[in-house]
């Protein structure tokens, strides 16, 4: 079994969880096989937090209660108060997850916080644009490996700009290894460009039991 943990913070950014915690909680497109999934959102407290769209958000569990395994998967999103001290422990857990083998998502305001703790100093990465991160992030020296691209994926850590959650989703889904690679292609090409080609075409890749 494989487990997501979503970190969640006041003003947490919606919208960029929402394509991948509905196609991992649904299962509606997941090829025959694929393993079983756990979903937990995480926090430093058990305090609710409130999103940006005013959603509140009762955490499952700590951060000391992330299993620090090569099937454990921890997502950033963005916020507004990724600056807070309170966050800090969070990514020192996501660099304990990488050692072991684990993967770490992270979108908009969570690449800053992962710039400062130096995990993107070494590989290829993305965020809001280049210089972005130069100018919120001290700790930040990884400009060789910057990518100006919606999302990427190296060496276990998929980082993304704000406009790049359907592209993130996309390589999550991906390096969970739960969706045919037709199916997925289809996927992301429907939602990417809204032509009803793609969702007929991504129906007929779908096992028989989970046809729509």
């Amino acid at each position: 079994m494989k487990t997501i943990y979503i970190y969640v913070l006041d003003t947490l950014a919606d919208w960029e969880l929402g394509f991948v915690t509905a196609e991992l909680n649904s299962r509606r497109f997941f090829k025959e096989g694929a393993p079983v999934l756990k979903i937990k959102t995480v926090s430093h407290s058990k305090q609710p937090i409130t999103t940006m769209g005013g959603i509140e958000i009762s955490p499952d569990c700590l951060i000391e209660d992330i299993d620090l395994s090569e099937n454990s998967i921890l997502l950033l999103p963005g916020a507004d108060t990724w600056n807070n001290s309170q966050n800090n422990i969070i990514i020192s857990k996501a660099q304990d997850l990488l050692s072991v083998g684990g993967k770490i998502g992270g979108i908009c305001g969570a690449t800053v916080a992962l710039a400062n703790g130096g995990l993107l100093n070494e590989t290829e990465h993305t965020s809001n644009g280049p210089g972005f991160l130069d100018m919120f992030s001290p700790a930040y020296h990884g400009q060789k490996f910057y990518l100006d691209q919606p999302s990427v994926c190296n060496n276990n850590i998929i980082t993304a700009s704000s406009t790049g959650a359907l592209m993130w989703t996309k390589q999550i889904i991906d390096m969970l290894d739960v969706f045919e690679q037709d199916t997925l292609e289809a996927w992301y090409n429907y939602f990417n460009t809204g032509d009803s080609y793609y969702y007929f075409e991504l129906i007929q890749t779908l096992p028989s039991s989970n046809k729509i």
